[in-house]
């Protein structure tokens, strides 16, 4: 499914972008890009002006320098909204998205009105990891980027190969570089969003798929218990892209979290 306009690609980063209404920004992670938010986008673009950017080095940025710091991909994110126009919004960070959301909301946390952190965690080493960093970083390097992707991808989904979502997943990371995968990995593990978690004040919901087999319950759990006053949402039977898994779930928790009128 393909419901929204083309990439476009202002003020250096291609994103998708529809609906109006208060601005709400999708963030996706690690060998990810737009098409990955495609039913997020169908299904909150009546209600909300949906921002779907992709990090450099990702999707219609693969020609771009990635990066090797969440904190310099916060920046990134943070600079690109306020290029086209959009000073305060909702955000949802996925995997590594999540990390960058947090530390977004550590760098401007006036900006955001409401917070949710989905298949994510303080800890960028991911100790609960189906593998280590180092490990893929050791197949990238032996196997590609692009093989490297698919076997990735195949764990981020309870079906594996055979879920529906996984050919999507599996193209977009087809398009990313072996530097852009390995800085990747570098800013994951440089980072850690632990000591910040106390200074996150606006409303937060944290989502986990209970079959997550890139973030184990440690890490949602430290994210719920570390954020004052968030809550929490557990979908059963799901892994780490439970968003493509169960959309319709997936959307009517977060639709029931954000307001629309802000």
């Amino acid at each position: 499914m393909n419901i929204s306009t083309d990439l476009s690609a202002d003020s250096g980063l291609t994103y998708r972008r529809a609906g109006k209404g208060f601005p709400l920004v999708l963030l996706h992670g690690y060998f990810g890009g737009a098409a990955l938010w495609e039913q997020q986008l169908a299904a909150f673009r009546d209600k909300f002006d949906v921002i779907v950017p992709e990090l450099s080095g990702y999707g219609g940025n693969a020609d771009q320098p990635s990066l090797d710091t969440i904190e310099g991909y916060a920046n990134q994110i943070l600079a690109f909204l306020h290029e086209i126009g959009v000073t305060r919004f909702h955000l949802i960070g996925h995997s590594m998205g999540g990390m960058i959301a947090q530390q977004m909301a550590a760098l401007s946390p006036d900006r955001i009105d409401r917070l949710v952190c989905y298949g994510t965690g303080p800890r960028g080493v991911m100790p609960d990891r189906f593998e280590t960093l180092d490990t893929s970083r050791d197949r990238v390097r032996s196997d590609g980027a692009a093989a490297t992707a698919r076997r990735i991808a195949a764990t981020w989904f309870t079906d594996g190969e055979a879920a529906e979502g996984f050919a999507t997943c599996a193209r977009l990371g087809e398009n990313v570089s072996v530097a852009t995968a390995l800085s990747g990995l570098t800013a994951m593990e440089g980072w850690d969003g632990r000591a910040s978690l106390n200074q996150i004040t606006q409303p937060t919901l944290v989502i986990w798929g209970d079959c997550d087999r890139s973030y184990g319950w440690s890490q949602p759990e430290a994210l719920w218990r570390g954020i004052k006053g968030s809550s929490l949402g557990v979908l059963p039977g799901c892994g780490h892209n439970a968003h493509m898994e169960q959309p319709e779930i997936f959307n009517a928790i977060v639709e029931k979290f954000l307001p629309e009128n802000v």
